[in-house]
């Protein structure tokens, strides 16, 4: 049974959604702390209702959970109305299955999807009592982990962990849970203990590394301290994804929150290629979830949550080899049941219509495209591999078949950008609207006129993408795009048609500092969370000024990490992790993009990226076929 809460009533009363805080929910894990001997608190750094929308979280807090003597527990980020009451009441952080403070637990695993949520890490370290700096820690604290896809650049944030885990959760954990009870068996201590992990493949300790840097500001070189301490770290892939763990009683929460599902991930990885997609690199190869297993675990899941949809989670579903199967089964199932499916990531084409049809009989929703770019020039360079046509061909089909919304997603400030290809993301809005006057006559117009909304994002370089060498945009060309984006969608004859939405430039331009960032970073972090940063993803709590100070205090040019671009031999931050794409893959493909060159996707032909040395997945499927 839970003990007390952590919070009073007076406090609870005080704050926006109490529920975030309580614990208790459907499935949520309690064990006997008598028969439990590893603690792991898990953080996602940002509110309660993001932290529960994510399934790596609820994969790992059931992997961990079925451990013999291990509880895994959840702690978020307080929001802004609770974190000033718990400094000034002086109530440290705690976890919310058991509501003990986080100082009593083993392992703080933090998980770091974006790079904007860095303040939000140094919030969780200072509400929890546990020093900033890995290397100001004493035996009694916990050890701070950092996994997540950040962590394959995680050196804006090293100093402040103790380890890191890269790649995927399902591999390791037990290895190195099993050495953390050896070691404090035998009274190591903390340093000897991370000495030991570094050894475990997909570790990276960064007190054991140290980074040196030429008169230019560049890195010079990137070395172990100690002998027997690996010069690199290979990420970890769980390779049999239909065997591994996965969470068949998912947490369900008291509140709304963003992703309010049944989550079944399909299958990792992406075969397409585009070059400014970091996740499309750093989950290679691709690997499927078998269908049969799929359809087990949805059923499961359903009937373990009583949740009214289900979301099928991949980075391009359409991909999935039994999709037709798999949605067959679902769509029957899910119609006896009354439950919704939801389909993100699905290429739009015909049989994606025809399915999207079936699931939403009585409400057509929007429709998603990501052209990404809006001249076919500039699609090629990005190597998105759709063509007008087929977006026309996509949009045209979905008008017949009933669908008056259209959302549009671009990027501004790609490498090679031109006025041209900036008119063409106005001219391609005007053309899919112009398809729909085309084709559906008057008398069948429900709504009078198509709705298309385009939005653009602004081209941030990411680390293992063809694209992390480019330089990115200053904020005053990507606001001198958006505009020029916004009066040629006015020039268009069908404007009125169109709506126009841009992201902010300001924390564009600060995600690609922290994106590409080294050590030296990790001042400026500091400085700014001093200054109140903190919820940077959340526009009403971003204060640009605070950064911009805090860099100018550090003595740090922000424009050297983003807009200046660097040379193919120049040592990145982040050389010394192998994603399993090769860096020579990764500077072909730069140098195609530059000759605007494409490169066929992984199932018409292997490219070669490195991938396949991890044994399986798409990089053998063609290999099964000829054995066959």
């Amino acid at each position: 049974m839970m003990s007390k809460l952590a919070l009073p009533d007076d406090i609870l009363l005080k704050v926006e959604k109490p529920a975030r805080y309580i614990g208790g929910e459907v499935n949520a894990v309690i064990k006997n702390k008598a028969e439990v001997d590893v603690r792991i608190a898990f953080c996602f750094p940002d509110v309660y209702e993001i932290g529960m929308s994510h399934l790596g979280m609820q994969i790992l807090y059931d992997m961990f959970n079925r451990m013999d003597g291990v509880w895994c527990e959840r702690v978020y980020s307080p929001w802004v109305d609770l974190d000033a009451l718990m400094r000034k009441e002086k109530i440290p952080l705690f976890a919310l299955e058991s509501q003990d403070n986080i100082l009593d637990f083993d392992l703080l695993a933090i998980t770091i999807q974006y790079e904007m949520c860095y303040t939000n890490i140094l919030q969780i370290l200072d509400l929890s009592g546990i020093p900033f700096f890995a290397k100001e820690r004493g035996e009694d604290m916990p050890i701070v982990i950092g996994g997540g896809p950040c962590t394959y650049n995680p050196e804006p944030v090293a100093e402040f962990f103790d380890l890191f885990y890269i790649g995927e959760g399902e591999t390791r954990y037990g290895e190195l849970i099993a050495l953390y009870r050896r070691c404090r068996e035998e009274h190591t201590g903390r340093k000897e203990f991370l000495r030991r992990a570094a050894g475990i493949p997909g570790i990276y300790v960064p007190s054991f590394y140290q980074t040196s840097y030429g008169e230019d500001g560049t890195i010079s070189a990137f070395t172990p301290v100690e002998e027997g301490i690996p010069a690199t770290v290979l990420k970890e892939v769980e390779m049999d994804l239909s065997d591994a763990p996965y969470p068949l009683k998912p947490l369900v929460p008291f509140m709304r929150v963003t992703q309010d599902r049944v989550v079944l991930e399909i299958m990792r990885g992406c075969m397409r290629g585009c070059r400014f997609c970091q996740a499309g690199q750093i989950y290679r190869p691709v690997r499927e979830r078998d269908a049969d297993v799929l359809k087990q675990y949805a059923l499961e899941a359903l009937k373990n949550t009583g949740q009214e949809e289900i979301s099928l989670s991949s980075l391009s579903s359409s991909d999935h080899t039994a999709l037709p199967e798999l949605l067959n089964f679902l769509i029957e199932d899910c119609r006896k049941k009354h439950v919704n499916i939801s389909l993100p990531s699905l290429r739009i084409d015909a049989f994606s219509l025809d399915v999207m049809s079936k699931v939403q009989d009585v409400k057509k929703t929007s429709l998603t495209f990501a052209p990404e770019a809006g001249s076919q020039r500039l699609r090629d360079v990005i190597n998105k591999g759709l063509t007008e046509e087929d977006i026309l061909h996509g949009a045209s089909l979905a008008f017949l078949g009933g669908w008056t919304r259209v959302k549009l997603y671009f990027m501004l400030g790609l490498p090679t950008e031109t006025e041209e290809d900036i008119r063409g993301i106005a001219e391609l809005s005007n053309k899919i609207a112009a398809a729909f006057y085309e084709l559906v006559p008057k008398e069948k117009r429900t709504n009078g006129r198509v709705q298309i909304v385009a939005s653009t994002s602004f081209f941030v370089p990411k680390p293992f993408t063809p694209f992390q060498w480019a330089s990115q945009c200053t904020k005053e060309e990507f606001l001198d795009k958006a505009y020029a984006t916004k009066r040629a969608i006015q020039a268009q004859l069908n404007q009125k048609s169109i709506k126009y939405n841009w992201h902010e430039a300001d924390t564009s331009v600060l995600e690609g500092v922290l994106a590409r960032g080294d050590r030296r970073i990790a001042e400026v972090l500091l400085k700014v969370y001093k200054k109140g940063a903190v919820y940077d993803a959340w526009s009403e709590y971003f204060d640009n000024e605070k950064w911009m100070e805090a860099f100018a205090e550090c003595g740090i040019d922000p424009a050297f990490y983003t807009s200046r671009e660097r040379g193919t031999e120049e040592i990145l931050p982040w050389d010394f992790i192998d994603c399993g794409v090769s860096k020579a893959f990764l500077k072909r493909e730069w140098e195609k993009a530059l000759r605007g060159e494409t490169t066929s996707n992984c199932r018409k032909e292997c490219q070669g990226c490195g991938a396949a040395r991890f044994g399986g997945g798409i990089c053998y499927e063609k290999r099964d076929e000829d054995s066959d």
